[in-house]
């Protein structure tokens, strides 16, 4: 620690550095994950025969390693702590990102033997394979691969995230930094439309993986000089890092008393507490709905209002869209006004605002029936519910800094991460499946055909997911009960 701090400093405030370089990593990796959504319908789809199913089963795959890989992500986190453990995350998934911009040249190797020609020397030669099916084959399997190693990273990110946060913020004040973090999904959300497309356009898909995907690196070399606990940061001063340790310093009689030396979690003990299993169903019933907006979006404005991600007004769109979600900067401060001015602990300030965030998503169920109207009723519909998503996430994210020691928050972060991730798996699966079929067969469901009917039942599905995530968080956890470790 450094000795020449003075309890009569004023108070520095070196935790939104942290914050702000927290909310840059999360931009970062918004933008990487959307690449592929952005260009897979109008410059992917049409080089490598893809339909909806090969989208879907890619998405499929990538929730599924995600989801895996969470699930020892936080461990890891925990073990190896929050500055190296961000650094192997961040490297591994911009590598990641940048493999995929050669997959046409492998697809190219393996189908033809031609290895040594570039992007369009592999376009090229790709059209004269004759077997479709060898061409859709080795394309999806290599888009795998590239989105199994962007998994493996992007999965060290928000279990670091939020163990950095634990370390720089009281609780009172977790909720919010963690929104304002968080919003950098709607940053990266809201540039790649206005870039991606461009850059596809202008210089071919593969180079917008590559773009994109060396931010990363750049992000790491600020982190390795800027990142330092609190109690070794000589920018933090000795007010700060009391107001950072007030719940270490006025423990409430339920927690553990913060002179004795904090016990850590083992892997299996994590799963044995009510707290465990409620964050990971609340992540289960709502992650997947993120994604599917994320993910789908595009796609959506494409198929439904035969609006291409290349069209201006898909792009201004999907910028709209994602521009209303970022009133959600705001909902990881409602539980604050709880606790302030209510009087309620952390956990039930927070309870409290995740059910008037659930109501929002009920919208949804509108999406569809409106949109006969105008194509920016979905959109705000869409956008709004996506405000209600990273405000529920900033706070569901909080609640286990509430309950748990910090020694095992990233690991517990990991745990629900990969339960979200099985959701998002099912439910991106399953969208490709139905929009397949649906399309195929002219499916039917409340006055609609084709296409448009497997989105409604989706919508449908995304509207209800959060009342019954909350729900069964608040049956299995109904009071603040914070974990104390014999």
């Amino acid at each position: 620690m450094n000795t020449t701090r003075t309890a009569t400093d004023k108070m520095t405030n070196y935790r939104w550095t942290i914050c702000a370089m927290l909310f840059f990593a999360t931009t970062v990796n918004y933008l990487d994950r959307q690449v592929l959504s952005l260009t897979w319908y109008d410059f992917i789809a049409p080089e490598f025969h893809w339909t909806n199913t090969h989208y879907g089963d890619i998405t499929m795959f990538f929730s599924g390693f995600y989801a895996l890989c969470m699930l020892f992500a936080g461990r890891f986190v925990d073990w190896i702590d929050t500055k190296k453990g961000f650094l192997w995350s961040i490297g591994i998934w911009s590598l990641g990102a940048c493999l995929h911009a050669f997959c046409g040249i492998a697809t190219s190797g393996i189908t033809t033997g031609e290895w040594l020609v570039g992007f369009e020397g592999a376009k090229e030669a790709i059209s004269k394979v004759g077997s479709v099916g060898m061409i859709i084959n080795v394309s999806v399997m290599l888009f795998i691969f590239s989105r199994a190693v962007l998994a493996l990273g992007e999965s060290g990110n928000f279990p670091a995230a939020i163990k950095a946060t634990a370390e720089y913020f009281p609780k009172k004040d977790r909720g919010f930094s963690t929104s304002v973090f968080n919003s950098g999904a709607q940053i990266g959300a809201l540039l790649a439309p206005l870039t991606i497309p461009v850059i596809a356009a202008e210089w071919g898909w593969e180079m917008a993986f590559l773009i994109i995907g060396a931010f990363g690196f750049i992000w790491m070399g600020f982190w390795v000089f800027i990142y330092k606990k609190p109690e070794e940061n000589p920018r933090v001063n000795q007010a700060e890092l009391a107001y950072i340790l007030q719940d270490d310093a006025t423990p409430a009689a339920e927690t553990l008393e913060a002179s004795k030396p904090e016990k850590k979690l083992s892997f299996a003990q994590c799963f044995k507490y009510k707290q465990t299993w409620a964050f990971a169903f609340g992540k289960f019933m709502t992650d997947g709905v993120w994604w599917f907006y994320l993910f789908w979006a595009p796609a959506y404005l494409s198929s439904v209002y035969d609006m291409p991600s290349s069209d201006p007004k898909a792009q201004i769109a999907i910028f709209v869209l994602y521009l209303i979600s970022m009133v959600s900067l705001f909902g990881g401060y409602l539980p604050t006004i709880f606790v302030e001015k209510k009087g309620m602990n952390p956990y039930a300030g927070r309870m409290r605002a995740m059910l008037i965030f659930a109501l929002f998503p009920l919208l949804a169920l509108f999406a569809q029936p409106l949109g006969h109207i105008s194509y920016w009723i979905p959109i705000a519909i869409i956008g709004i519910a996506g405000a209600a998503h990273q405000a529920w996430s900033a706070n569901i994210f909080s609640t286990i800094g509430d309950m748990f020691p910090k020694s095992a928050i990233a690991t517990i972060t990991g745990i629900g991460g990969m339960a979200g991730g099985i959701g998002s798996m099912i439910i991106n699966k399953g969208s490709g499946e139905l929009f397949d079929y649906a399309e195929a067969s002219q499916l039917s469901f409340l006055g609609y055909q084709g296409i448009e009917a497997g989105y409604f039942i989706i919508f449908c599905i995304c509207a209800v997911a959060y009342i019954v995530g909350w729900t069964v968080m608040k049956l299995l956890v109904p009071k603040f009960k914070p974990i104390v470790v014999e």
